[in-house]
């Protein structure tokens, strides 16, 4: 993947965005434990970004993923991991299949106004019962004349709670486990929802993670994406745009991690020298920047292949893994150098070290890309 001049004043503008509207907030908004995503995702659609690879039908710029990648990538420089990842949820994977496979009116309902900014946007896959394993889904959304009436429940779902549409995927027939799902557009006013609570978790604190329970929740039938059985299929292609995104945002965040760790090392004395000056911390963190680079190596090959047309499954679930691996052991390795430092709370490594831990969990456990890895490797002989 080549960078051009306007994938360069991309980076410039959102740089320079992120500096002066989103990080002089992000303590505040952590504390919080909520951000204002309508606020800010109304000032990132007027500037553009919540639409990058979007038709231009609908607002959108048309542009091929690796302009998607490259936000992704300085979406990192902002000082937390909750406010990234709602607005990767709004651009990458809550709207590819509606993109992709929404008619035009529902792309006029909800992509428009959501690339806008004037909708915030979520995706209900997980559920209690039902994470990884996306096949496992007990919602149901069963046809009622025109409409589709759903209940269920959904969990772990990012932006939930300020959401003004959900894409929902549900069971909407018998049958075989990845045959009978579609995704649907729910309107989240509509009567029957119920925004249950807002999870505490250990990290992502400025991200409001919701439990949504429906209650013969009904909505009409127009608002399913593409073809009724065809969920589970559209929903694994969505997963691909997903994961180059989620190893996309861990390059800047782990790269930010090793400089500050670097600096404080340089000015914390220890037994008459600066802490960097022990070979064992220059040389840890030497071989951590050298692991960061290979996963912009192969995100930037993923997102190549990607954008050359070609089925990204296996590059993209290998990105993903090494991503959420490195989001574990960089944090990890830097904050015992910080000492005592590190371990408080406001610590910018600790926060990354909490927020981090969620990347090889979300979005497809390791195990799952390492199942999905194998299988590429078992039955598609030749791909090495």
């Amino acid at each position: 993947m080549q960078l051009t001049h306007e994938h360069q004043e991309l980076k410039r503008q959102l740089e320079r965005f992120i500096a002066d509207e989103i990080n002089p907030h992000v303590d505040e908004w952590e504390a919080a434990e909520i951000f204002p995503a309508h606020e800010v995702f109304g000032q990132l659609g007027k500037l553009g970004y919540l639409g990058l690879t979007k038709p231009q039908a609908y607002g959108g710029s048309g542009l091929d993923y690796s302009y998607s990648v490259v936000m992704a990538e300085v979406l990192g420089q902002i000082g937390c991991g909750a406010v990234p990842m709602a607005i990767g949820v709004q651009t990458d994977m809550a709207t590819p299949a509606l993109a992709r496979f929404g008619s035009a009116a529902l792309c006029q309902e909800f992509l428009a106004p959501a690339i806008r900014g004037e909708m915030v946007a979520c995706v209900g896959v997980s559920e209690p019962v039902a994470g990884s394993d996306v096949s496992a889904i007990k919602t149901t959304a069963r046809k009622d004349g025109d409409d589709y009436v759903i209940n269920g429940s959904k969990m772990w779902i990012t932006n939930s709670l300020q959401a003004d549409w959900m894409c929902l995927l549900a069971n909407t027939g018998e049958g075989s486990a990845h045959k009978n799902k579609s995704l649907i557009i729910v309107p989240m006013n509509t009567p029957g929802i119920t925004r249950a609570k807002k999870i505490k978790k250990i990290g992502m604190m400025a991200s409001d993670t919701g439990l949504i329970y429906f209650d013969e929740v009904r909505v009409p039938q127009r608002y399913r994406i593409g073809e009724e059985g065809f969920g589970f299929t559209y929903q694994m292609m969505q997963f691909q745009e997903e994961r180059l995104w989620a190893a996309a945002n861990a390059i800047q965040s782990l790269t930010n991690c090793i400089e500050q760790t670097i600096t404080y090392t340089r000015e914390r004395q220890a037994f008459g020298q600066s802490v960097l000056d022990n070979q064992v911390v220059h040389f840890t963190l030497a071989e951590l920047k050298t692991e960061v680079e290979s996963l912009r190596a192969l995100t930037y090959m993923a997102t190549r292949h990607y954008v050359d047309g070609e089925d990204v499954t296996e590059w993209a679930s290998m990105a993903k893994l090494k991503a959420g691996r490195l989001l574990r052991r960089v944090p990890d390795a830097c904050l015992q150098f910080w000492g005592g430092m590190g371990y408080t709370w406001d610590n910018p490594v600790s926060r990354l070290f909490r927020d981090g831990r969620l990347a090889s969990i979300g979005g497809g456990a390791d195990e799952v890309m390492l199942g999905i890895i194998s299988k590429y490797m078992h039955t598609l002989p030749g791909r090495r």
